[in-house]
């Protein structure tokens, strides 16, 4: 079965291209979600006035990966003890959420984050955002898949 999940962990090309690479991930999309301006654009989100963040939706065949194991991958993809940022990049368009599609996958956001905290991989809090899904706002193509269409030029190498 094909199901949706939305992630923002920083650069969403870096986040993209490590999704890409699982099994059982059937296409993504990056773009933008969480903010308040409908069908924004990288130069408004850069800006920080819009209020998104730089997000990827993830299609995945839950048969082959599950909902818990991606989010397995977004918490060892990026530090999601940094507020408003990822390494160099800063501003509140990079921060750390999880944006849930229903109520099962709120749930285990929750745990899951629950147990990253508890296992004390990190020193600090965990500051990631676990909010209800909103209009996902597909990014202008020449961001999709710009690893493969560019090359890795290295927003991520992940935690």
């Amino acid at each position: 079965m094909t199901e949706k999940a939305i992630f923002a962990a920083g650069c969403f090309w870096g986040v993209e291209n490590m999704f890409r690479q699982l099994n059982g991930v059937t296409g993504t999309k990056v773009g933008y979600s969480g903010g308040r301006k409908d069908e924004p654009t990288y130069r408004e989100v850069c800006s920080g006035t819009t209020g998104h963040a730089e997000a990827v939706e993830v299609e995945f065949d839950s048969a082959i990966v599950s909902y818990q194991d991606l989010v397995a991958v977004f918490w060892n993809l990026h530090n999601p003890t940094q507020l408003n940022r990822q390494g160099p990049d800063v501003g509140s368009q990079y921060r750390s959420a999880i944006f849930y599609i229903d109520e099962e996958q709120k749930k285990l956001a929750n745990e899951s984050m629950q147990e990253v905290q508890s296992s004390k991989k990190y020193r600090r809090d965990i500051v990631t955002e676990i909010l209800p899904a909103s209009t996902f706002w597909t990014a202008e193509e020449y961001h999709q898949q710009y690893f493969e269409k560019h090359g890795n030029v290295g927003c991520h190498t992940g935690y």
